[in-house]
């Protein structure tokens, strides 16, 4: 059986936590953060989950996660 290959682009933006869920960052805090509020940038800066619907293409994509 060969070996699959992993999606790279994929690999450096999801993560897999110890119950196996995956992890995402949140979008919009990159740049232009001058006029985003302390609160808001706060709330970006944590991880979130990806949603149950997107999560079969994100293992599709890592398959050993």
């Amino acid at each position: 059986m060969p070996k699959l290959k992993t999606r790279k682009a994929a690999a450096k933006r999801f993560r897999a936590t110890g119950t196996g869920k995956i992890v995402r960052r949140k979008a919009f805090k990159n740049h232009i953060l001058e006029k985003k509020t302390t609160a808001r940038k706060n709330r970006l800066s944590k991880a979130a989950l990806v949603h149950e619907r997107d999560e079969q293409n994100v293992r599709m994509m890592l398959p050993y996660l």
